[in-house]
């Protein structure tokens, strides 16, 4: 018995019984045919990161083979805006099998599947931010030997109507329960839904933040998932804040990823986990069981690039809102063994499933980038002298909470995280070289998020926000909706 497809949620696995990476066309034909699927979908993330979706009828078993052979062609300029003129727009979309699942919430029989760009040459579209992490995964690989694996944490709020009976505690809503935690349940139907799209999950709870708003209780939860390779993991998390907002939306409640919601209570990160696999086998701890040397070497690449992984992981301006003290966010470039103040921290781990976490991103990144923006930060931490590496993970190491007032003299020594869009642009156009460098990130890509991030023109936003409410909650209302 495979022990990964026992059991597997996923209605196309576990009918195939085959893994998803193994999945064929005729597989898939077959599903289409046994299982009476009526509708297929395309699904890909466009610019805004938002997921995008394109509706077959299945008129025949030729058709269907059609589709799941030739993609179909979609106007790239209205996807990709600041990367695609409208003169020469035209992309095809093609499906990638490994991605199938039976959509959980449409009553037709629909499969769906995530799709990659290609151009009119068959290439893969340089600016698709898929295209963008699968060449920094090949860039990964090509210079370490090793496999770069990934997972996130999803946090989340969820709004619905304030009840007066067992009230929670405000920002005391960690692992609580029925019945001062509210919607458990919509929790667990979200694990279950994103289960059965191939979301392999670790585990869900509440989260710290709660808080009464307008009449609105405001509960956070998490979900988090297991590692896997990176390319999985980002579309992982691409399908499962797809699967809450639908889930929200059948409930008759509301959803937020915005990384701030209100002044003074918990915002929502979506922190990643890292780790270096090596032919199936974990190094990212050494045989005496502590952190290896290609761990900390991994570290300080990401000690070095993090002031512009923000704008990545964090393309709005209440995202740095977010990156304040005391709020268990990150606002400077430091790593620590399980310590929450710190940028980058490596949690209490279990042989063979350590990790390394970087806690500065928010649901305002699109996924691909953000993860490809990390690949490229640990291989040039790999590419460093080994010296210099481990010379730079010692100087950014902190074993304290840098914000506690007794340790501000290590505070002042560290670098800072930028505090708006405008800081971060600036911080990866100082940069952009390493990224675009064997080919990972194409120049026409960081000219668009440099552009998008400098739209914002936020040097003062935060400043200004903080001395009218007013102006707080209308840019909450903007970005509500982020990501």
């Amino acid at each position: 018995m495979d022990k990964l497809i026992a059991l597997n949620p996923n209605e196309v696995v576990a009918f195939l019984q085959k893994r998803p990476q193994d999945f064929t066309r005729e597989d898939l034909l077959h599903f289409i045919c046994e299982k009476g699927i009526r509708m297929i979908d395309f699904m890909y993330p466009a610019e805004d990161g938002r997921v995008k979706t394109l509706n077959f009828t299945v008129n025949s078993l030729d058709y269907a083979e059609t589709i799941l052979t030739e993609g179909e062609r979609v106007d790239g300029s209205s996807l990709f805006p600041s990367f695609i003129e409208a003169g020469n727009s035209d992309l095809y979309v093609i499906p990638r099998y490994s991605t199938a699942f039976v959509d959980p919430f449409c009553e037709i029989p629909t499969l769906c599947l995530l799709c990659g760009f290609f151009d009119k040459t068959g290439k893969p579209f340089d600016c698709a931010p898929h295209a963008t992490l699968m060449r920094a995964e090949k860039a990964f690989e090509d210079s370490t030997g090793l496999q770069f694996e990934a997972m996130g944490e999803l946090e989340y709020y969820v709004i619905t109507d304030e009840d007066p009976l067992f009230p929670a505690t405000d920002q005391k809503g960690y692992h609580e329960s029925e019945p001062f935690a509210k919607l458990n349940d919509f929790r667990r139907a979200c694990m279950d839904h994103v289960a059965k799209t191939g979301g392999q999950i670790k585990y869900g709870h509440s989260e710290v933040g709660n808080f009464t708003l307008d009449g609105k209780v405001y509960e956070q939860n998490e979900i988090e998932f297991l590692p896997c390779p990176v390319e999985t993991a980002a579309d992982q998390l691409l399908l499962a804040k797809w699967v809450i907002r639908n889930l929200a939306y059948q409930w008759g409640l509301d959803v937020s990823f915005a990384p701030k919601i209100t002044t003074g209570k918990a915002g929502s990160g979506m922190h990643i986990h890292m780790r270096l696999m090596r032919k199936g086998e974990n190094v990212t701890l050494g045989a005496d069981g502590q952190l290896s040397g290609l761990a900390r070497r991994a570290i300080a690449g990401l000690m070095k690039m993090a002031p512009s992984i923000t704008a990545f992981g964090n393309k709005n301006p209440i995202s740095y809102f977010r990156l304040v003290p005391h709020q268990e966010a990150p606002t400077n470039v430091c790593w620590g063994d399980c310590n929450r103040s710190a940028l980058v921290r490596v949690p209490l781990g279990f042989p063979g499933k350590q990790t390394f976490e970087m806690r500065s991103p928010d649901c305002s990144a699109d996924i691909y980038q953000l993860m490809a923006g990390l690949c490229v930060a640990a291989r040039i931490g790999l590419e460093m002298p080994e010296e210099e590496a481990l010379r730079l993970a010692d100087a950014t190491y902190v074993d304290m909470d840098i914000h506690r007032s007794e340790n501000a003299a290590r505070l002042a020594t560290l670098q800072q995280l930028p505090t708006c869009c405008t800081e971060s642009a600036a911080c990866l156009e100082a940069v952009r070289s390493v990224y675009e460098a064997a080919d990972v990130f194409r120049p026409r890509m960081i000219d668009g998020i440099l552009a998008a991030l400098r739209s914002f023109d936020d040097a003062s936003l935060h400043q200004e926000a903080q001395a009218d409410a007013k102006l707080m909650k209308q840019l909450v209302a903007r970005y509500f909706y982020c990501g």
